[in-house]
C-alpha cells in the first residue's frame, strides 16, 4: 500500500487534537474578549480582571502534571473527552452565574475566580495529552509537523476568537457568547470520543502497513531513549533545562493572549469591532508559522537530530519575536504596530513545535508526565506575566509592558546558546534515520 493511502487515520488523529488545542483556546480567550463588555457591568477592576485570568493559569499549572498522568495511565481518548466535557459545563456558568445567580461585587469576583481555575484545571489535559496522542500515533520524523497541527489549533482559534466574541458581544450579549463556546467543547467531545482510539492497533480503520510503520518508529525511538519514571523526569537535566526555557514561552505568550485585544482598544484606538479584527492578525500569522516551524525542525532533525534541530528553530524564533515585540511598543501608526505584533507571535509559534517535539523525543513512555512538566514551566512563566503586566501598565505604561516581554524573548534565545554549551541532550542519540 503506497504511504499516500496509509497517511490519512494518523493524520486525522493529529487534525483531532488540534481541534482540541482550538477548543482549549476558544473556552480560555473568550473572556479576554469579553472582559471589555463584563468589567462595566460587573464593577470589576482591571487588577481584580487580571487575577480573574491568572485564577485560570493557576489551576491549568497544578492540574498538568496530574493530567499528564492520566493521559499516560488511561489514555488519551478518555481524557481529553472527560476534559472537553468539563469545559462545557465550566464556560457554560461562566455566562450564567455573575451578576445574575451571585450579585455583590466580591462574589462575581470569586465565583469568576473559582469557574476559570476550574476550567483551568480542566484545560490542563489539552497539551500534554495532546502531545502524548502524537507520540503513540507518529513515528519520529514526523512529530515535529504533527505537533505544528496542535499549534496550530491554538493559533487560528486565537484569531477566530477575536472577532468572533466581539461580534458575539454585539449581537447577543457576553453572556450568550460563552454558551455558544460551550457547546462547541461538547460538540468535540462527542466526535473525539467515537472516532479516535489511544494507538493505531486499537483503531479499527488503521490498516497494518500504517501500524507497523507507527510501531516501528517507536520501538526505534524507545531503544534510543528508555522509558523515564516520573520521578526521573523531576530530576533529569535536560528536562529541567527544557523546562526553564519555556517559561519565556510563557511569559510572552499570555501577553498576547490575555491583554493584546484590550491593549489595542485602550492605546491604540481600535473599536470593539475593529479591535477583535485587528487581534486576529497576529494569532493568523502564528497560523501560517507553526506549521512553517515544524516542518523546518523535522527537515533539520533529519540532517543534524532532534536536539540541534530544536536550539536552531527556537533560537531563530524567539529572536525575531523578542526584536519585533520591542518594535511595536515603539510603533508610532496603528499599522505599523499590527504589524510588528503579527511577526512578533509569528516567531513565537515557529519555534513552538520544537520545543514540543524535543519534549516527546525526551520522555518515553512518560510523554504524557515529561511534557506537562514543561508546559507548567511556561505556564508559571504566564502567571508572571498577566499579573506584572497590569502593573507594570499602571506605573510605567505599555511600551514599558510590551518591553517586558521583548527581554524574556531575547533572553530565551540566549538560554539556548548557554544551554548548546552545557551540552543540553548530548547523552541521548540525535539520528531520526531508524525511526524512518
Amino acid at each position: 500500500m503506497s504511504s499516500h493511502e496509509t497517511k490519512p487515520v494518523r493524520w486525522f488523529v493529529a487534525t483531532m487534537v488540534g481541534a482540541f488545542a482550538f477548543v482549549s483556546y476558544l473556552e480560555r480567550m473568550n473572556i479576554s474578549i469579553a472582559a471589555a463588555a463584563m468589567m462595566p457591568e460587573l464593577s470589576l477592576s482591571p487588577t481584580q480582571m487580571g487575577q480573574v485570568f491568572s485564577s485560570f493559569l493557576w489551576g491549568y499549572a497544578i492540574f498538568q502534571v496530574p493530567a499528564g498522568w492520566l493521559g499516560d495511565a488511561i489514555g488519551p481518548r478518555r481524557t481529553l473527552t472527560l476534559a472537553a466535557l468539563l469545559w462545557c459545563l465550566t464556560t457554560a456558568l461562566t455566562g450564567l452565574l455573575p451578576g445574575s445567580v451571585v450579585t455583590s461585587t466580591l462574589a462575581v469576583f470569586i465565583s469568576l475566580c473559582a469557574l476559570r481555575f476550574s476550567l483551568g484545571a480542566a484545560e490542563a489535559a489539552t497539551f500534554p495529552v495532546g502531545a502524548r496522542a502524537i507520540r503513540d500515533w507518529f513515528p519520529l520524523h514526523e512529530r515535529g509537523v504533527a505537533n505544528s497541527m496542535m499549534i496550530a489549533g491554538a493559533s487560528i482559534a486565537a484569531a477566530v476568537t477575536s472577532p468572533l466574541i466581539s461580534w458575539l458581544m454585539v449581537q447577543v450579549g457576553w453572556r450568550k457568547s460563552f454558551s455558544f463556546t460551550s457547546l462547541v467543547a461538547l460538540l468535540l467531545a462527542i466526535i473525539w470520543q467515537f472516532s479516535v482510539a489511544d494507538r493505531p492497533e486499537r483503531h479499527k480503520v488503521v490498516d497494518e502497513p500504517e501500524a507497523r510503520m507507527v510501531r516501528d518508529g517507536d520501538a526505534a525511538s524507545n531503544r534510543r531513549q528508555p522509558s523515564r519514571s516520573l520521578r526521573s523526569a523531576l530530576t533529569d537535566r535536560n528536562i529541567i533545562l527544557l523546562s526553564l526555557s519555556y517559561t519565556c514561552e510563557g511569559y510572552v505568550l499570555f501577553i498576547f493572549v490575555f491583554w493584546l485585544y484590550l491593549y489595542l482598544i485602550q492605546v491604540r484606538g481600535f473599536s470593539i469591532l475593529s479591535g477583535g479584527v485587528a487581534a486576529s492578525l497576529p494569532w493568523l500569522t502564528a497560523f501560517a508559522c507553526a506549521p512553517l516551524g515544524g516542518f523546518v525542525c523535522d527537515r533539520i532533525t533529519e540532517k543534524k537530530g532532534r536536539v540541534p534541530a530544536a536550539r536552531t528553530t527556537i533560537m531563530i524564533g524567539y529572536g525575531v519575536s523578542g526584536i519585533l515585540l520591542f518594535a511595536a511598543a515603539l510603533a508610532t501608526s496603528r499599522a505599523g504596530t499590527v504589524a510588528a505584533l503579527c511577526l512578533s507571535i509569528g516567531g513565537l509559534y515557529f519555534a513552538e513545535p520544537a520545543f514540543w517535539a524535543t519534549a516527546v523525543h525526551m520522555s518515553g513512555e512518560r510523554a504524557g508526565a515529561s511534557s506537562a512538566l514543561m508546559n507548567t514551566a511556561g505556564i508559571l512563566g504566564g502567571i508572571i506575566s498577566t499579573s506584572l503586566v497590569p502593573v507594570l501598565v499602571k506605573y510605567f505604561g505599555w511600551i514599558t509592558a510590551l518591553a517586558s516581554g521583548a527581554v524574556v524573548a531575547l533572553a530565551c534565545t540566549c538560554a539556548w546558546i548557554i544551554m548548546g554549551r552545557m551540552g543540553f541532550g548530548t547523552h541521548i542519540s540525535e539520528t531520526s534515520g531508524s525511526a524512518t
